[in-house]
């Protein structure tokens, strides 16, 4: 028995290798060779490159009670979506392109509920605004995933806003856009038609099966496997009908070491796939050839990074930023704390 390390920290939520095998169907649509590839460099007109990430964060814990004596769960919440704006070529600095943080009052039920607001006692801290948003359901974690809905859907937003229109022609020389968003985590419904590339740090689901898998291991740096086409959620069921289709391939951003296991240092990448053909499009074929020069340039390092390579540097500096604009975790819980508890003693007192 040979054994190999998991490169991520044990203290994150998953590893980064897991590999579920995706039940539905996978084809090949760019070569029936299934080789590596090598990057084909960044062209010139491809002149900006944006990485874009979201971060949730629950904030307290809630139980709400009406006048009936009703109880229902809920949850203080924050969110924040950013991005960071590259040249691709090295040509100027990364700069911070937008921080956008919102926080929301998440509660089950069909009653409407009026914003809440913290105001401090300092008036230099600032008011904290919580936005109401009602949620299905009474699971105890309801509010954390409708926090975490929220954000993915500002994610989705902001990546399409700032991506370039996606040309689908399938010979077009010049199809791949001037601006490029790479987006953390897959693709989402509703950003088809742009030119948001999907990419995901971990390998929990298998799209590759026993044959084909053997090629991560084998991929040198900057190299990817051809492009593959599935649908979302496909189930494996003869009558099923998916959401939405998706290309996806693999690229290699750094060498293993030789303790951990052979596909660290492998990501998955996802672009949208329009229905209805049996073609790649151009610009994809573009972006999955200019993909390895990128993330090896891109890829972080373990020294710095407990989540290296996947973890990418521009996403790291992200990442901070967008802790800074949700505020001190510990400062919003006591004024949390005390907010409620004002207005307990007020409600007792009246």
């Amino acid at each position: 028995m040979r054994i190999r390390l998991d490169p991520w920290p044990i203290d994150t939520q998953d590893g980064q290798l897991t590999l579920e095998p995706f039940k539905g169907l996978v084809f090949n649509v760019e070569s029936d060779d299934w080789r590596a590839i090598p990057t084909r460099g960044i062209p010139k007109r491809v002149t900006k490159v944006l990485v874009v990430d979201g971060k949730p964060r629950m904030e307290a814990r809630l139980l709400l009670e009406d006048d009936a004596g009703n109880m229902s769960l809920a949850g203080f919440g924050a969110f924040v979506v950013g991005a960071v704006s590259l040249c691709p070529h090295g040509s100027r600095q990364a700069e911070l392109v937008d921080v956008k943080a919102r926080r929301v009052l998440a509660y089950s039920g069909d009653v409407l509920l009026e914003p809440t607001r913290l105001s401090p006692r300092n008036p230099h801290t600032g008011v904290l605004e919580y936005a109401p948003h009602a949620y299905s359901g009474a699971h105890v974690e309801g509010a954390r995933s409708a926090v975490q809905s929220l954000m993915l859907n500002a994610e989705r937003d902001f990546s399409r806003e700032l991506a370039s229109e996606m040309p689908l022609d399938e010979a077009d020389e010049n199809a791949l856009p001037e601006t490029l968003v790479l987006q953390d985590g897959p693709v989402r419904v509703g950003e088809a038609g742009r030119a948001v590339i999907g990419y995901v740090k971990t390998l929990h689901t298998d799209y590759l099966g026993a044959d084909r898998i053997g090629l991560l291991a084998q991929l040198g740096c900057g190299e990817r496997t051809p492009i593959l086409r599935f649908t979302v959620g496909d189930s494996g069921e003869a009558d099923y009908r998916g959401r939405e289709q998706r290309f996806t391939w693999y690229v290699r951003l750094c060498d293993a070491p030789f303790y951990q296991h052979p596909l660290a240092g492998v990501m998955r990448l996802e672009m949208h796939a329009p229905e209805d053909t049996d073609f790649v499009p151009r610009a994809v074929i573009d972006a999955a050839n200019l993909s390895g020069a990128l993330l090896t340039r891109l890829g972080s390092q373990l020294h710095k990074d407990a989540r290296a390579p996947q973890n990418l540097i521009p996403t790291a500096a992200l990442e901070h930023a967008m802790t800074r604009a949700m505020g001190s975790h510990e400062l919003v819980t006591r004024r949390i704390r005390t907010h409620l508890a004002r207005e307990l003693r007020e409600g007792v007192l009246a």
